[in-house]
């Protein structure tokens, strides 16, 4: 009696008892080998051909309009900065589609946007939620963690790194995305004076993103950390990426009433002839306040676009509380919700939050703290628990919160 044949895969010929895993039965099989193999080819040609991932049309390209009326739904206020977002948003993918265009002799140049805002305003929550409209990849990178080459931390090509890893290695698809650089106030100048020791995470940085910034091939590690001689580069054009910066930049508004000629604090006459709204300093900030900061005037002149974020008054924060559609209050209730307890917020608690939110100076973030230290018995308890109902009071809010370590910030 004949021997029966043992299966092959129809790629290879490699038998069974050859590979690893042979999927198929009888004249159709595959092994893990060459299943890889073709994985890896299909990577390859989404390289070459741009991929289907990131595809620009026309007809559906947002205008500057949808995109602030897209960014309402998420964000309260910030009018001015939304409209500066939208407006670069909008001409950064104009820009895409006339790559295409060869009739046109006129070219389009990118216009980087840095947003100065204190902390807790919404510049990190304005980046997220353009991302979730975005058709381009978009990447997060937190500018404290940079440093120059050699020296610990990361390389400032890292940043691109996180893109190339957002567009799956798609090297073209990250030549036209966008950067949201955080924290770039933290890379200023240490000081004009100069000193024996290098400033590696701060001027440094900077001079080294200035290549980013105007555009320009980097070899970029695909696996991010430093780079060594052996290690393969993959090479990205900068040209088309738009930067959007963001920070703090704590303590500007001194700088910037200097330059107006008004005080901050004490009892001295504002003399100025223009009234001056001191109370909100942001509005005044100029390229000149940045270089006087600590940002080297290279890096101000490859940002053009400035935009500011008002401070968050009372009633802005309240609207924070209930209004976007992922609110804080909503996000409780749906996590209560999913363990079937119907959660319900009084009124007066919710004027009581921001009051204290207030207090603490914790801006927007606070928010979220307040009501995580007001709630953490309840989501303690209650899910091992029989109750299906959980009405949150005045005197239970000011109870909870006043067993906890947040509390003492009031007396600070």
């Amino acid at each position: 009696m004949a021997k029966k044949e043992e299966d092959r895969c129809v790629f290879c010929g490699r038998t069974r008892s050859q590979v690893k895993m042979l999927m198929g039965d009888g004249n159709l099989c595959i092994c893990d080998n060459c299943v890889e193999q073709l994985h890896n080819y299909l990577q390859e040609y989404q390289k070459q051909s741009g991929g289907d991932g990131w595809k620009l049309d026309d007809k559906k390209l947002p205008k500057p309009m949808e995109i602030k009326a897209f960014l309402d739904q998420y964000v309260i206020g910030q009018d001015q900065a939304k409209k500066i977002l939208s407006v670069a948003v909008y001409n950064h993918y104009k820009r895409l589609l006339q790559k295409n265009d060869e009739d046109n002799d006129v070219e389009i140049e990118k216009s980087n946007i840095i947003m100065v805002g204190s902390t807790g305003t919404g510049k990190t929550l304005l980046a997220r939620t353009i991302a979730k409209m975005l058709r381009v990849p978009f990447t997060i990178v937190d500018a404290t963690v940079l440093t120059e080459a050699g020296y610990v931390g990361e390389d400032i090509e890292s940043i691109l790194t996180r893109l190339l890893q957002e567009a799956d290695y798609n090297v073209a698809a990250a030549e036209s995305g966008i950067v949201f650089l955080d924290e770039i106030d933290k890379i200023a100048r240490k000081g004009d004076n100069p000193s024996i020791t290098r400033d590696v995470s701060g001027e440094g940085v900077q001079q080294g993103l200035l290549k980013l910034l105007e555009g320009s091939v980097v070899l970029v590690p695909p696996q991010g950390g430093r780079k060594h001689p052996d290690q393969k580069m993959i090479p990205v054009n900068t040209r088309n990426i738009l930067f959007i910066c963001g920070g703090a930049f704590e303590g500007i508004d001194r700088r910037i009433a200097s330059r107006l000629n008004t005080q901050v604090v004490g009892y001295g006459a504002l003399k100025n002839k223009e009234k001056v709204d001191t109370s909100n300093l942001l509005q005044y900030v100029s390229p000149q306040d940045l270089k006087a900061f600590g940002l080297i005037p290279e890096i101000i002149g490859r940002l053009p676009m400035l935009a500011y974020l008002d401070q968050l008054d009372r009633t802005a924060l309240r609207r924070i509380l209930t209004e976007p559609k992922n609110s804080i209050i909503k996000q409780y209730v749906k996590m209560f919700e999913m363990d079937g307890i119907s959660l319900t917020v009084d009124e007066e608690v919710l004027d009581y939050i921001v009051d204290k939110a207030i207090e603490f100076k914790l801006g927007a973030r606070g928010l979220r703290s307040i009501v995580e230290s007001i709630m953490m018995d309840e989501m303690f308890e209650m899910p091992s628990s029989n109750k299906k109902s959980l009405q949150v009071t005045l005197e239970y809010a000011q109870h909870k919160l006043s067993q906890t370590n947040l509390a003492r910030l009031s007396a600070v």
